[in-house]
């Protein structure tokens, strides 16, 4: 932890040895001023000095340093601009960039957007991956944020009365909340004419596997208002959904020979499908209903029932995202008082 030091004068400072060598050594110190009519100050000073003979950084063995420099504010702030713009660009050995709060034209602006907004995504993608115009790195952390801003919208939503179809669209543009075992989602839902599931999925392993969600609001009940010898068990519109659950699997199944329904799929063979059922809320649940819930699902070998709050929780897992992180103070700041 560090600690903001006060002069005998008052004023708020902060040092740090920055080298140690055999007979000198530097160190830098940053130091406040306070004004009454302004804005106080932050200054920095550099020095190197040569050691006392018995060395201790705060014995200098002469006043008079061998270099000294002192940066007003101004210069202050200048310089940590150009280190917070150039230096990991110049340590990783890029020859030409752009500091992203240099401010860009008009004209360059548009010649950005006519780029990724060309409707050709594949001839796109392969310009950018023959020139290396995205870095590896970068595309990941494009993807990264892109994830973390739709668990945002989730969270949102969740706060909302919405319908069933606002949540099929999320899902579908996001399908990656509900775990690593699916690839992606089939453009056909048809099973057949009486039975449309909310997805269907090809999981990794290459079959498919289908997806169910109801909406979390609704007035739909994840537990039975009473219990039964004090244990807890589904209400009637989670039976209801369970049993819809059950009976996709069932006709999904009765397709794995049809020609016609492979040709909707995209050839993608049926092999013992399983369902995610995504339902209700447990934000609030109690110990008891917890355990309920590991024990009604431990009892489905081909269904997985899901709150949308375990689904929320899981994608923070996946994205490293602790909500217990707090984030660090930045009203610490240092002033003067000589070396």
């Amino acid at each position: 932890m560090k600690v903001v030091n006060t002069s005998n004068n008052g004023i708020n400072y902060l040092k740090t040895l920055l080298k140690d060598k055999k007979g000198v050594f530097s160190r830098a110190m940053l130091w406040r001023i306070p004004h009454s009519t302004k804005e106080s100050d932050v200054s920095l000073k550099i020095g190197r000095y040569k050691k006392a003979e018995f060395w201790d950084e705060n014995i200098l063995e002469s006043d008079v340093p061998k270099s000294e420099l002192t940066l007003d504010s101004d210069e202050l702030n200048s310089l940590i601009s150009f280190i917070s713009d150039n230096y990991a660009p110049l340590k990783s050995g890029a020859k030409k960039y752009i500091p992203l709060n240099e401010s860009f034209d008009e004209k360059n602006l548009e010649h950005i957007r006519a780029l990724f907004e060309n409707p050709d995504k594949t001839k796109l993608l392969g310009l950018i991956a023959q020139n290396n115009l995205l870095p590896d790195d970068l595309l990941i952390d494009l993807e990264h944020q892109k994830r973390i801003s739709a668990l945002k919208e989730f969270e949102l939503m969740l706060s909302k009365n919405l319908l069933e179809d606002s949540w099929q669209k999320w899902f579908k543009e996001n399908p990656w909340v509900l775990g690593t075992e699916f690839v992606k989602v089939l453009e056909e839902r048809e099973i057949d004419t009486e039975n449309i599931t909310d997805y269907l999925m090809q999981a990794y392993d290459g079959f498919v596997d289908i997806i169910e969600i109801k909406r979390p609001d609704g007035g739909l009940k994840f537990w039975s208002s009473s219990t039964d010898h004090n244990n807890n068990y589904p209400s009637s519109d989670l039976t209801k959904a369970i049993t819809q659950s059950t009976k996709y699997i069932y006709e999904v199944e009765r397709e794995a020979d049809s020609v016609k329904f492979l040709e909707k799929t995209g050839n993608i063979k049926i092999v013992k499908p399983r369902c995610v059922l995504v339902f209700g809320r447990s934000h609030d649940w109690t110990e008891q209903q917890k355990e309920a819930y590991r024990i009604l699902n431990s009892s489905y070998h081909n269904i997985t029932i899901m709150t949308y709050d375990h689904v929320l929780a899981r994608a923070k897992r996946i994205l490293g995202i602790d909500e217990k992180n707090v984030q660090p103070s930045s009203d610490e700041q240092t002033k003067e008082i000589p070396f």
